[in-house]
């Protein structure tokens, strides 16, 4: 027994050994039917790792207003920067000056009226230090970001000249009939409030729903009780209309802001837009059907 077992031992193994061989030389797969019904277990190593934290931490800078993404917002915060380090920095008497000319008071417009409803919007009520700086730098990012430069240059402009004339109007037609003193006419009026009001009540338009009511809530709340104190009737009632005014401008930025997504993604209203890529690829299937 004991030779017999040596001699099927010696036959048998070098030949299995020379074929598993030769297979490898050849390069073909060595089965094991029985290996192979085990299911296999799985590793550390094979589970997917995590995804990189790259895509979150690039929304951060999209908050912010960039040349390439918000040439509007990004060009204006520069000029907006410029002429409040001139508030800062230049003569006192100067800086007076250039405010009393760019002042969108009831003279001012019936002699120059778009002049100053340009240079009224030069101008930021107290400078860097102001809180209007930090909030248009994030509404009209955001704004621009969701419909684009001109419309957000378009609903900015509707708040600040809307606003404006309806409130200045009254005061002058007050004075004409002697509810106010000739010296209302040379209120000094500037700035980019009602502007930024209408780009907020755009905005929450296009945002989901509780961010809208809480926004609106949070805007509302503040120029509720900005009227109650009506420390400065003209801006307090200016504000609220603005606000109106971009909230009434929903429809038009919502249907806006489809069709630019649409284009973005390559489909537009009626077909599809072809790019480069997709003609590339399927001019190898055309030709192998012709």
């Amino acid at each position: 027994m004991g030779r017999c077992f040596r001699g099927a031992g010696q036959g048998k193994g070098p030949r299995a050994v020379r074929q598993r061989t030769d297979r490898a030389v050849r390069g073909e797969p060595v089965t094991a039917p029985l290996l192979d019904a085990i299911p296999r277990q799985s590793r550390p190593d094979d589970a997917a790792p995590p995804p990189p934290p790259v895509r979150r931490a690039r929304r951060w800078p999209r908050l912010l207003p960039t040349p390439t993404g918000t040439p509007f917002t990004f060009g204006y915060l520069l000029v907006l920067v410029a002429t409040s380090l001139f508030m800062e920095y230049a003569d006192p008497g100067t800086v007076a000056a250039v405010l009393r000319e760019s002042s969108t008071d009831v003279a001012h417009l019936g002699e120059t009226p778009l002049l100053v409803l340009v240079a009224s919007a030069l101008w930021v009520v107290g400078g860097l230090t102001s809180s209007y700086v930090f909030l248009f730098a994030l509404v009209l990012t955001a704004l621009e970001r969701r419909i684009g430069g001109w419309r957000t240059a378009a609903v900015f402009v509707l708040g600040h000249v809307v606003a404006t004339l309806a409130t200045e109007i009254p005061v002058g037609l007050s004075v004409v009939a002697g509810h106010l003193p000739e010296s209302s006419l040379h209120r000094l009026d500037y700035g980019i409030s009602f502007g930024l009001m209408a780009s907020v009540g755009a905005l929450t338009g296009l945002l989901t729903p509780l961010p809208r009511v809480l926004a609106l809530g949070g805007v509302g709340v503040m120029l509720t009780r900005d009227l109650l104190e009506l420390s400065d009737p003209l801006t307090n009632w200016g504000h609220p209309l603005a606000l109106l005014l971009g909230v009434a401008c929903w429809p038009l930025l919502r249907r806006a802001r489809a069709v630019r997504g649409a284009v973005v993604r390559g489909v537009v209203v009626r077909g599809v837009v072809p790019s480069r890529r997709s003609s590339r690829e399927t001019r190898p299937a055309d030709t192998a059907g012709s």
